[in-house]
């Protein structure tokens, strides 16, 4: 649980990006040492990216299902020490060139035919656990199995091109489709079954070591999802089912024409009509996924930007009210408390913000947003209120030393005077010293800038395609001496 009653600070740094030697961060021993490094550095969060399996463009936001888990997390050794998996399988294969970036290609390619190899090793000898695993993860994993079988069938087009009769989920069509493709579906669901085990222990051992997990969920579904083809009447989709309208962000002072997401809207009166069933059960099973959750762009509760499919830039968007207090009125009846930070960043409306403060959920500031020389900034620490979590920047941020080289001179300036930074402390870690001292009571730092580094790190740079998500640690990149500096200053400002 996230206990804002009391000061204390994390690190942002996404799974992908732990120094594996596969091509990937895996849930393997980086991320165990990485943990004990988070407990050396006086830390007690660890924030990551959503867990879901990725499609084109390696988005972690733009996911096969809000409820699956990526299989290219799944670590290799382990699978090895489990007796599955020989390293001749494995240890010679081409899983990227780049040690400092994920080659998503070759992973794709070569990291899931490994897996298969692992999955026909393991035939017969989880029959028992992976029952109990189907029959506790009924509500979505024989869909998604049955959806990445027919994936892998239909040549990875997307659920709308398919074959009517299974487009449509005629009861036949399904019925003949789970006998055809039985060998392939159990295969998703080993990799399934192999990713929670493997995130379990994980986690397990971070919160015995009194790190919780922050985990992150995008509020909107990907158009090609099982979440779609299994559940569409959650989704305004037309009688073909293609959506009506799709998500975005209106034109603003970084974007002329605005942001075009693409994501189909939510039915929200059906969803209403069912209870927000379908919207309850995502937040459970990420509830268990993590300790918190961060609900990425959480002002689309209270209104959100709709733009007519087929659009090709969102101008012709309109904004539309959404479910507000009565969704998490629901959740909060069907669950109970529930750890959640909103992501409320963007324009923000009076009624945003009284729809965020009514929910209880901190909110969001982010440092490089604060110094913008033509006006007064709520993201200035000294107009932060308590229950807020504080960033210097998020993953679709700059490193700060990225945004000291791009901001505008004015800028850099008022930052400098303002924070009293200075080239013998690091640029960086003034900022830093910005966000800790903080009335926030939670500051997360991106692991990037406790290591000073530049845009070529950078994470995402949003409403682009290719050459995101790609940024690795080296071996060695953290070190006790880098922890002990974190722990020092953590220290300090009492978190």
């Amino acid at each position: 649980m996230l206990d804002m009653s009391k000061r204390s600070s994390g690190i942002l740094m996404h799974i992908t990006s732990l120094p594996e030697s596969y091509g990937i961060g895996t849930f393997g021993k980086e991320a165990y040492n990485f943990v004990d490094f988070l407990i050396k550095a006086g830390q007690r969060y660890w924030q990551i990216l959503p867990l879901g399996p990725t499609g084109e463009g390696d988005s972690p936001y733009q996911s096969f299902s809000s409820f699956a888990g990526n299989p290219y997390f799944i670590d290799l050794d382990i699978l090895n020490s489990d007796g599955i998996l020989d390293k001749s399988a494995y240890e010679n294969v081409d899983f990227g060139s780049d040690a400092e970036k994920v080659d998503y290609n070759k992973i794709f390619k070569n990291k899931m035919r490994v897996l298969r190899i692992a999955y026909e090793n393991s035939i017969g000898k989880y029959d028992t656990f992976i029952n109990k695993f189907r029959e506790e993860n009924k509500l979505w994993l024989e869909d998604y199995a049955l959806y990445m079988a027919l994936k892998s069938k239909f040549n990875l087009k997307p659920w709308q091109m398919w074959e009517n009769d299974i487009k449509f989920r005629k009861k036949s069509a399904i019925s003949h489709y789970k006998r055809e493709l039985k060998h392939e579906i159990e295969y998703w669901i080993f990799l399934q079954y192999e990713f929670f085990k493997q995130w379990t222990s994980l986690k397990n051992y971070a919160n015995k070591k009194g790190i919780k997990i922050i985990g992150d969920i995008p509020i909107y579904a990907a158009t090609d999802s099982a979440d779609t083809w299994a559940n569409s009447d959650v989704f305004l989709l037309d009688e073909n089912k293609d959506p009506i309208v799709v998500s975005g962000c209106p034109p603003d002072a970084f974007s002329k024409t605005g942001q075009l997401w693409g994501n189909p809207i939510y039915n929200w009166d059906y969803l209403e009509s069912t209870g927000y069933k379908w919207w309850i059960e995502r937040i459970r099973k990420n509830a268990t996924l993590y300790d918190v959750i961060r609900i990425d762009h959480f002002r689309g509760f209270e209104s959100f930007w709709q733009i007519p499919y087929g659009k090709n830039t969102a101008i012709d968007g309109r904004w539309v009210k959404g479910p507000g207090m009565k969704l998490f009125n629901a959740v909060k009846d069907k669950l109970g408390k529930v750890s959640i930070i909103a992501e409320d960043l963007g324009y923000l409306t009076k009624d945003v913000i009284n729809f965020r403060i009514a929910t209880g959920y901190p909110g969001m500031k982010v440092l490089e947003f604060a110094f913008d020389s033509r006006e007064e900034s709520d993201y200035l620490p000294h107009n932060y209120d308590k229950n807020c979590v504080v960033y210097i920047g998020t993953h679709d941020n700059e490193p700060i030393m990225g945004w000291f080289e791009n901001a505008s001179k004015e800028d850099v300036e008022f930052s400098k005077r303002y924070l009293k930074l200075t080239e013998d402390e690091g640029y960086n870690w003034g900022f830093i010293r910005g966000a800790l001292s903080s009335v926030a009571k939670l500051a997360i730092i991106q692991i990037q800038d406790y290591l000073g580094l530049g845009n070529e790190a950078r994470m995402n740079i949003p409403s682009t395609i290719g050459g995101n998500w790609q940024w690795r640690l080296k071996k060695g990149d953290i070190d006790i001496k880098l922890a002990r500096k974190i722990n020092r200053i953590t220290k300090l400002y009492g978190r």
